[in-house]
């Protein structure tokens, strides 16, 4: 197997959620570096390591919550039609 596949595969294995979860992480650390190239962030590599840690991590963790209720509701409403 080549090394995109074994990519491809370990994307998948991971839960819907949490696949949410990074992506919106990226886009969360994405908009800080453009906040860091804007200026809106101190040169120094503790404010820019703050920055795209509290970014990526608050945008990460609240869109896999979502993610998670989404699909948890969903499941719980699957059981009730089924039986």
């Amino acid at each position: 197997m080549s090394m995109t596949q074994n990519r491809r595969l370990s994307w998948r294995r991971l839960s819907l959620p949490l696949r949410i979860g990074v992506i919106f992480a990226a886009l969360g650390m994405t908009l800080a570096v453009v906040g860091i190239v804007r200026g809106a962030v101190p040169l120094n590599p503790l404010s820019i390591f703050l920055a795209l840690a509290i970014s990526g991590g608050s945008w990460g963790v609240v869109s896999w919550a979502v993610a998670t209720a989404v699909v948890d509701v969903e499941n719980d409403l699957a059981e009730e039609e089924n039986g």
